[in-house]
């Protein structure tokens, strides 16, 4: 065999060297075989935040069906440190079908990595359980997440509730309502109340999202809203649709979540709209919110993937979680 490189030399010229017991890096000295040539970094530091272990694990819902989360933990520089974190729940967008878990990870990563459980959770798609199914999911989804805080890392006071899209509308649901409302007793024995809501670009009310431009049809039984109504006709079926209005879920005298809602003005899918009328129905009730629009921001892309939007919502939930 023809070698390319032979470590024997190094072996014969070098002195064989026991481990150095340290796990402090500051204690461990500089590698000094530096080839010519070599480009050395200096005064850089770590600015992505802490690490992020990935777990999944299942919680049950009603009719004791399993479901899948990902959960998100992040992991301090310091072994010895024993934080417990806030945790925000998150319910994935999907046209309320089925779920893919792992779309958006790069912003739930980044959110991990300042500090904060991110605990993705999956819901029954509409065609199998129409509304209020995805707001009893996500609501056993957080109280299995409160009860089993100790093995998530979890401070079970401080959790919110985020979503997009249909995860984003399953988000004010749950939100608005909290225990009691739209409920199904899984885990009863904890609550689902959140400290604060995050709504990135979910539909609000069915009926009028064809009353402003979208490319799609959002009332036809066939169409995601219908299909969420029990595959009905939207505008045929108003009492139905009324049901899935997170604003007919608020109340004056009932404490609100405070609400972080994030749109863009170029939504193809879900008219900017449905964020301007549930932010102005809040203003009116009193309520705290805060609402930003992102121009030329589309449904989830375009402006969406930086640091200007994630620090909006670190900001929002450092004062609010």
């Amino acid at each position: 065999m023809s070698l390319v490189f032979d470590p024997r030399p190094y072996i014969a010229e070098r002195e064989l060297q026991d481990p150095i017991p340290t796990s402090d890096p500051a204690q461990f000295p500089h590698e000094e075989y530096v080839p010519e040539g070599t480009h050395l970094l200096t005064g850089l530091k770590d600015e992505w935040g802490r690490n992020v272990d990935m777990r999944r694990t299942i919680y049950k819902v009603k009719s004791h069906r399993q479901l899948e989360m990902i959960v998100l933990v992040p992991v301090d520089f310091d072994p010895d440190e024993d934080n417990k974190w806030p945790c925000v729940v998150y319910s994935q967008g999907s046209a309320f079908h089925e779920e893919w878990l792992c779309n958006h990870l790069v912003r739930h990563i980044r959110l991990a990595s300042a500090g904060y459980v991110v605990a993705i959770a999956q819901y029954r798609p509409s065609e199998t359980a129409p509304f209020p199914a995805q707001a009893q999911d996500v609501k056993s989804a957080i109280r299995f997440i409160r009860k089993n805080a100790e093995l998530f890392n979890v401070d079970p006071e401080h959790i919110a509730i985020a979503g997009d899209s249909s995860g984003g509308h399953t988000s004010l649901m749950v939100g608005f309502t909290g225990d009691g409302v739209l409920d199904d007793g899984v885990y009863g024995d904890v609550s689902c109340q959140v400290n604060c809501i995050v709504d990135c670009y979910g539909p609000t009310v069915f009926s009028l999202m064809n009353y402003w431009p979208s490319s799609q049809n959002h009332w036809d039984p066939h169409s995601p809203e219908g299909y969420e109504i029990g595959v009905k006709n939207v505008l045929e079926n108003l009492d139905e649709s009324d049901k899935t209005i997170p604003m007919n879920y608020l109340s004056e005298d009932k404490p609100t979540p405070p609400t972080l809602i994030i749109n863009g003005s170029r939504d193809m899918l879900v008219p900017a709209s449905q964020s301007a009328l549930l932010y102005e129905t809040m203003k009116k009730m009193g309520k705290e919110a805060e609402y930003y629009r992102i121009v030329d921001g589309n449904h989830g892309f375009i402006g969406w993937n930086n640091d200007t939007i994630l620090n909006i919502v670190l900001d929002f939930l450092k004062e609010h979680i």
